[in-house]
């Protein structure tokens, strides 16, 4: 499944209870190492996946002018305090010939996600992976996130929200207006 270093994290996460006062062998932390290490193993899996492997599953259209997946969920870590953010992605694109079964649309934004991010950088590579592998004419991606990093710490503004969104291909203002307008909906 993943190359990680399980054994690693283990020894790392006993330091860090150590470090902060706990007790790491007692009763409620002494699985606590591992479980962290299981943990990581899954939120990074997107490291050992390949959006080639789940965009390459295509079907033949003669005519589509537009494609919407809205609201997909994703939850990933912020590769500056290592916290969780989550949100919603919605892609947009404009097939040539070619159309993506939908649940693909879906495991793409796992394989970037289930990464230590930036959300700027998730958006952008999710719009490259379809422009890329689907020779879309035209792709928006919408990700609108909540980053615990700035509402469980920090300046603790819990429901502020962060939108970025990367426009590849044949998508002018107007287009492009319409198609965030479709996903606002």
């Amino acid at each position: 499944m993943s190359n990680i270093d399980k054994d690693k994290i283990q020894k790392a996460v006993k330091m860090l209870l150590e470090a902060i006062g706990e007790d790491p062998e007692r009763e409620g932390l002494v699985d606590t190492p591992k479980r962290v290490a299981n943990m990581y193993e899954e939120l990074t899996g997107g490291y050992y996946d390949d959006e080639k492997v789940h965009l390459s599953k295509t079907f033949d259209v003669n005519a589509g002018e537009l494609v919407i997946e809205k609201d997909i969920t994703f939850s990933s870590m912020c590769e500056h305090h290592l916290m969780p953010f989550f949100g919603k992605i919605s892609i947009a694109y404009i097939p040539s010939d070619k159309v993506v079964g939908l649940s693909k649309l879906a495991r793409t934004v796992e394989v970037f996600a289930r990464r230590l991010q930036l959300q700027e950088r998730l958006t952008d590579q999710i719009a490259d992976a379809i422009a890329n592998n689907l020779n879309a004419k035209g792709v928006l991606v919408l990700c609108e996130a909540e980053h615990t990093c700035m509402t469980a710490r920090g300046v603790r503004k819990v429901g502020s929200k962060t939108l970025t969104y990367a426009v590849r291909g044949d998508i002018n203002e107007s287009a492009k207006n319409a198609i965030l307008s479709l996903i606002r909906q």
